[in-house]
């Protein structure tokens, strides 16, 4: 029988490394250079504890999934690195983590979480619609419009989080 369980890391661990290159790989496959001219700078200090929280999700010694979140105010939370390993999409390992993070983030005090996702990732649109997150663009049929000026292609949601919110999700 398998064994799962949601793990802290350090942002640079080098366990992440593989991880963190299928994520790149899958956001360079889906849009190129797109976001080279407006790169967000991360620094990692940002990811650690107690503002900052990095986990992964293990199963049998193995990371199958990740996220991270950050702070982006005071009271808010900002969700990222969010991903599941290829192989095993469509198992709600995604679900897990953003639970798992929005459970962390409300026990380091935040009371909102924001988040972003990129115009061709319609799966991740849905993921945070179902789950509650507003989504702070008009929802469009063609979401191919933010990749366009004056948009920067990244869809902005946001979600309050309490005690009533955490628990109904799990």
């Amino acid at each position: 029988m398998s064994q799962q369980f949601f793990r802290e890391v350090h942002p640079e661990a080098d366990e992440l490394q593989p991880i963190l290159t299928g994520l790149f790989g899958e956001y360079a496959a889906r849009y190129g250079d797109f976001f080279k001219k407006n790169q967000e700078i991360e620094l990692t200090e940002w990811y650690l504890p107690p503002r900052g929280l990095f986990i992964v999700l293990e199963r049998d010694g193995e990371i199958i999934a990740m996220g991270a979140y950050k702070p982006y105010d005071d009271v808010t939370a900002e969700l990222k690195r969010i991903w599941t390993r290829s192989d095993l999409r469509r198992q709600g390992l995604a679900l897990l983590i953003l639970q798992e993070l929005e459970r962390r983030a409300l026990r380091a005090g935040y009371q909102r979480v924001f988040l972003t996702t990129g115009f061709r990732q319609p799966e991740a649109v849905q993921l945070y619609i179902g789950h509650g997150y507003q989504p702070q663009f008009t929802l469009l049929e063609d979401m191919e419009v933010y990749g366009k000026p004056p948009h920067d292609g990244r869809l902005r949601f946001l979600k309050v989080i309490d005690v009533h919110s955490v628990a109904q999700a799990s």
